[in-house]
């Protein structure tokens, strides 16, 4: 009879668990249902949220057309810098050259002032260009200049700096004085011009006086 009795009294006590494991298992499954089958019935996903559209104002082209017009003003502020900037450069490497070698350009265009045609001295006359690396990205010409008379003589040349298409948008003057026979002068046109786009130079006038 004790054994019966110890059998009656385990039952209960063993009830709840066995219902809270069914529980469980009941309750897993559930999960397993919600979230598993895939068709589109089980737990919620996210939804994507509209856009505000009360946020746009419907200004956009207005500010397109704000940000052209910015980047046309820098475009022709950049090109007044570089132009500014190639006529400082030009200065500056001016400044290295002797006062000697300016007086004798001041002197050179005011001898040229009233010379017709190209002068008498052209086959006297040639030049050399130097190269950017060495002049600091200054456009630079060495005028030889050589005295092939018998008589000591000086000399007035004019420089002209031609675009693409021909058309004359600088000139420069050099001379040399007091030139020796069968001496050289080799004094520099130097532009004032950025050195892009490129420039043709070409030796316009050469007096010998």
């Amino acid at each position: 009879m004790s054994t019966g009795t110890s059998t009656v009294t385990a039952r209960p006590r063993r009830r709840p668990v066995v219902l809270t494991v069914c529980a469980v298992i009941t309750g897993m499954a559930a999960l397993v249902s919600c979230g598993g089958d895939g068709d589109g019935e089980g737990a919620p996903t996210p939804t994507p949220t509209a856009p505000d559209t009360a946020s746009f104002t419907g200004e956009v082209p207005s500010a397109l057309a704000s940000e052209a017009e910015s980047r046309k003003a820098e475009a022709r502020a950049s090109a007044s810098a570089a132009a500014s900037s190639a006529s400082a450069a030009a200065s500056a490497f001016e400044a290295s050259v002797s006062a000697e070698a300016e007086r004798a350009r001041a002197e050179a265009q005011k001898q040229l002032k009233n010379v017709d045609g190209r002068g008498n001295a052209t086959n006297e006359v040639s030049m050399t260009g130097l190269p950017l690396s060495e002049t600091n990205g200054v456009r630079a010409l060495v005028v030889n200049i050589t005295n092939r008379t018998d008589e000591t003589a000086s000399y007035a040349v004019q420089v002209d700096f031609s675009d693409a298409d021909g058309k004359v948008v600088e000139t420069r003057y050099v001379g040399a004085q007091d030139l020796a026979p069968g001496k050289q002068a080799h004094p520099l046109a130097i532009s004032r011009k950025p050195p892009e786009p490129p420039l043709t130079a070409k030796i316009a006038k050469a007096q010998r006086y």
